[in-house]
C-alpha cells in the first residue's frame, strides 16, 4: 500500500472498455465467437479493403442505450461516427471507427461503495461517468511461436465495443477499484457484455496523475494500458502513484505517456509517449451516416431493463433481512444473485442461504476458480440440503460432508431428490428420537460413573464446560444424533442424578 506524504491528491481516471456481446461485429457480418483459429473471422470489411461499406449493427446500438438508461446518463438522439487516425500492426484500416463529440451516451453516474460492502459506516460516493462512446476493436498482436517475430490475428478487428470514460474525480487506487468492479457488475446483469476478463472482453485503462494539495489544476497524467482484473487494477494505480511521487519528490518532472503493468514485477514500464486528441486527427466517418433515435425507441429499450445491483440489494435487506454487507456482496454478480434466490426459495430461508453462499459456496467457487454457473453443485441441491438443516435431518456437519459428496460427484445437473439419496448412503441422517437418544445418554452415564461424579461437584455455573465429556460420548456411540436434543437429554438426565 502507498504511503502518502499527504502533500499530494491523488486524481484518477478510468477508461473501460467492453466488449459487447453480438454474434457479429460492429460493421460486418463476422462472427465475434471467442476461441477460433486465427484470421478466420476477419472480412474484407474488417481489413478495411477499397470499395467496401461499414453497415452499422443495430443491436451495437440497442445494448449502448440499455447501458446509458442503466446509469442514468443522457442518451444521444444523434450519434456520429468519427475516424481516428493512427498505424498499429493490428489496426489494418490505419484508423478506427469511433465516436468523438456526439457519442450515444452522455453524461451519466454510478455509487460505488470503496469496501464493497455498504455496511454502516461503509464510504459511499458517486462518480460521474462523461461519456460512453460506441467503437470498433483493433486485432491483437501474437508474440509467441514464430521465432522472434510477431504475428497478426485479426478475429478480433472490428469487434464492436463501448469505451466508458470516467470523470477524473477518483482519488485511491481502492475507489478506482471498486468503482471498476461496479461497472462489470451492471453490464453483466444487463447482459450486454460476458465480462470475461481473462478473454479481454472487459479491461481497463487507468488515468493517473498527482497535484499539490489544495491545487486546482491537473498534474500531468500518465496511463497505465490494458488492465484486466480488479485486483491488478488496484496495484497498478498504487505502484504508478508511488513511482510519481517518487518522481515528484526527487524534484522531478511526470512525462505524459502510455505504460503498461507488469504484474509479476508489480510495476509500470513506459511503452510510448501518449498521443493527444489533435494527434489522431479525427473527422466525420464518410462512409456512416448519423445515427438517429427517438423517444420511443429509448422507452422501447428502458423497458427491457432488469433489476440492477444496486435495487436488487436494496430489496435483500428489505424483504429477506440481509445485512447490508450480505445483499452487497451477493447482488455484486448476477449468476450468484439468482442462485441464491434460487436456493433460499426452496428452503424458506433467506439468512441460511445467504451464509451458506457467503461461506461453503464462495469457497468453493474460489478454489476451483470457477463461475457459480459451473459449480457441481446447483440451487436446488442446496436448497434441498438447507431444508435438511432446518428440520434437523442434518447437522451442519452432515451438511457440509453432503455438500462436499456433490461437488466431487460434479454433476450440476442432478435434482434435488438426489441429495436424500446422498443422506441416505453416507449415513448422514441425524438421530432425533427423544426416546432413542435417552436410552443411549443414561448408558453412557452409566459407564461413566466418575465423569458423573466429577460434574456433580462442579459448582453450577461451571458445568457448562463439564458437559463436553458426556456429548463427545454420547455422539461417538452413536453416530448422527442431534446435538440439540443430546444436551437437552443430558441435562434432564444430569441434574436428576444430582
Amino acid at each position: 500500500m502507498t504511503s502518502y506524504t499527504g502533500e499530494w491528491e491523488v486524481v484518477i481516471g478510468l477508461e473501460i472498455h467492453a466488449q459487447l456481446s453480438t454474434k457479429s461485429k460492429i460493421f460486418s457480418g463476422s462472427s465475434t465467437a471467442y476461441g477460433a483459429e486465427a484470421n478466420t473471422q476477419a472480412n474484407a470489411v474488417d481489413l478495411g479493403l477499397p470499395g467496401v461499406l461499414p453497415v452499422f449493427n443495430e443491436e451495437a446500438l440497442r445494448m449502448a442505450v440499455k447501458f446509458g438508461l442503466a446509469i442514468d446518463a443522457e442518451i444521444g438522439k444523434k450519434s456520429v461516427f468519427d475516424r481516428k487516425n493512427y498505424f498499429y500492426p493490428d489496426s489494418p484500416k490505419g484508423y478506427q471507427t469511433t465516436q468523438l463529440h456526439h457519442p450515444i451516451v452522455g453524461m451519466g453516474h454510478i455509487d460505488i461503495d470503496v469496501d464493497d460492502g455498504g455496511s454502516e459506516g461503509g464510504k459511499s460516493r458517486r462518480i460521474n461517468v462523461t461519456r460512453a462512446h460506441l467503437e470498433e476493436d483493433a486485432g491483437k498482436s501474437v508474440h509467441e511461436g514464430f521465432d522472434g517475430f510477431s504475428g497478426i490475428d485479426l478475429n478480433r478487428a472490428g469487434t464492436p465495443l463501448i469505451e466508458i470514460v470516467s470523470e477524473p474525480e477518483l482519488r485511491s487506487a481502492k475507489e478506482a477499484a471498486a468503482y471498476f468492479r461496479k461497472m462489470h457488475s451492471i453490464v453483466t446483469y444487463l447482459g450486454v457484455c460476458d465480462g470475461d476478463l481473462s478473454q479481454g472482453s472487459m479491461r481497463c485503462d487507468c488515468n493517473v496523475s498527482l497535484r499539490p494539495k489544495g491545487q486546482e489544476e491537473f498534474g500531468t497524467r500518465t496511463e497505465i494500458k490494458n488492465v484486466n482484473s480488479f485486483r491488478n487494477v488496484e496495484r497498478a494505480i498504487e505502484v504508478e502513484i508511488e513511482r510519481q511521487m517518487d518522481v515528484l519528490e526527487d524534484g522531478g518532472v511526470i512525462v505524459q505517456e502510455t505504460r503498461l503493468y507488469d504484474a509479476d514485477k508489480n510495476e509500470t514500464r513506459s511503452m510510448r509517449s501518449k498521443e493527444v486528441a489533435n494527434d489522431y486527427r479525427y473527422f466525420p466517418c464518410p462512409d456512416l451516416l448519423p445515427v438517429i433515435i427517438d423517444d420511443n425507441y429509448i422507452e422501447a429499450v428502458r423497458e427491457t431493463l432488469p433489476e440492477l445491483p444496486d435495487a436488487k440489494r436494496a430489496r435483500f435487506v428489505k424483504d429477506h433481512g440481509l445485512s447490508a454487507t450480505d445483499a452487497a456482496v451477493i447482488a455484486s454478480n448476477r449468476d450468484l444473485a439468482h442462485y441464491f434466490e434460487d436456493a433460499a426459495k426452496i428452503a424458506n430461508d433467506y439468512k441460511l442461504a445467504a451464509n451458506w453462499v457467503q461461506s461453503d459456496v464462495s469457497a468453493a467457487l474460489n478454489r476451483l476458480e470457477i463461475d457459480v454457473t459451473e459449480l457441481a453443485v446447483n440451487a436446488e441441491q442446496l436448497g434441498r440440503i438447507l431444508v435438511l438443516i432446518k428440520d434437523n435431518t442434518l447437522n451442519n456437519g452432515g451438511a457440509k460432508e453432503v455438500f462436499n459428496a456433490l461437488l466431487e460427484k460434479g454433476n450440476g445437473e442432478s435434482k434435488g431428490d438426489d441429495v436424500d439419496a446422498l443422506v441416505d448412503s453416507l449415513g448422514l441422517k441425524q438421530v432425533s428420537d427423544t426416546g432413542a437418544i435417552e436410552a443411549i445418554v443414561e448408558q453412557v452415564l452409566a459407564d461413566n460413573a466418575k465423569l458423573v461424579e466429577t460434574y456433580l461437584a462442579t459448582p453450577e455455573e461451571k458445568r457448562g464446560k463439564a458437559m463436553g465429556p458426556f456429548i463427545g460420548a454420547t455422539r461417538k456411540a452413536a453416530k448422527g444424533v442431534n446435538p440439540q436434543v443430546v444436551m437437552e437429554v443430558l441435562k434432564k438426565k444430569l441434574s436428576e442424578l444430582g
